[in-house]
């Protein structure tokens, strides 16, 4: 398609192709056409080179606004952080109107202290059994021993016959009438327990305080022996033959045993049971002395 040259100006409507635009509002640089081109064919290279530089242009602008967008999203974030730290704005005043350092808190200010609170120490049951007047619970030979029997591990001892006296010395043998006496012994318990043809008599002596109940352990010897308790059932034993015997404490409780055999032989290192049954029997004896303290301590918690 050509255009014809010389005649009349068309009038150039910008809305129709092929209306040319007057040459005074013509500009040399916008002009597509190539003049060297004799069939006024369109630069399609200049017109391509031209659409890329402003579309280059458009990238350019387009990136440039978007990193300005985000320096904006950055700037209102940490005015948000700011202003969420604290409801204080900055001062635009003289460094005079500021506050002075001593209005500032300090990081190393001193906390407040407050009193420590903990809870009171349990109650030791050992105190209530080491005293006359702590000791008040009720005390019997069925309350120190109760049932008809005893299991230790897998051995069970029957019960047999209790005794309860407040002349120490008459329920004791050997040295040991002298030591309960000299120390001031209150009350003797004794029970008796039985396995097979086997016997152990527990004496649990009763003092007003501790120190005289270990006073008692110490002065008490080989030959302080408590006073084997038959009957009921329970042949006599250890009357002439040769026992075994132990002595020990707790609070204000020494507590003894004297174990043997029901058919009057002698206990010898061989006699095992005897032995067992006399260790048994001294555990139980301690371990009631402390059953006892424990419930004292108990109540005395919850009152």
């Amino acid at each position: 398609m050509s255009f014809g040259q010389g005649g009349p100006q068309s009038q150039w409507d910008p809305w129709t192709p092929q209306s040319q635009q007057p040459q005074s509002q013509q500009q040399p640089s916008q002009q597509p056409w190539n003049s060297g081109n004799s069939d006024n064919t369109p630069d399609w290279a200049a017109l391509a080179e031209a659409s890329e530089a402003r579309a280059k242009r458009r990238r350019l602008f387009l990136i440039g606004g978007g990193a300005l967008a985000t320096v904006a999203i950055a700037g209102a974030v940490a005015v948000a952080v700011v202003s969420a730290n604290g409801s204080d704005q900055a001062s635009d005043g003289p460094s005079s109107q500021l506050p002075t350092t001593a209005d500032i808190p300090s990081a190393t200010a001193t906390e407040p202290s407050f009193a420590p609170t903990s809870a009171p120490p349990p109650l030791d049951p050992k105190d209530f059994v080491s005293s006359v007047k702590k000791d008040k619970a009720p005390l019997s030979p069925d309350l120190l021993f109760p049932g008809t029997q005893l299991t230790m591990g897998e051995t069970v001892y029957k019960k047999g016959p209790t005794a309860d006296t407040r002349t120490c010395g008459s329920a004791a043998q050997g040295t040991l009438p002298k030591v309960l006496d000299t120390n001031k012994c209150t009350r003797l318990i004794r029970v008796t327990y039985t396995q097979g043809d086997t016997a152990v008599t527990v004496g649990m002596a009763v003092f007003d305080s501790e120190a005289q109940a270990v006073k008692a352990k110490k002065d008490a010897d080989k030959k302080s022996i408590v006073r084997s308790l038959s009957g009921g059932g329970v042949k006599s034993f250890c009357t002439g033959a040769v026992c075994r015997s132990t002595t020990n404490s707790y609070g204000r409780y020494a507590y003894f045993t004297v174990a043997g055999f029901t058919n009057g032989k002698d206990v010898t290192e061989k006699s095992t049971g005897v032995f067992r049954a006399g260790d048994d029997l001294a555990e139980f004896a301690f371990r009631q002395i402390r059953r006892r303290g424990e419930a004292q301590a108990s109540a005395a918690a919850e009152g």
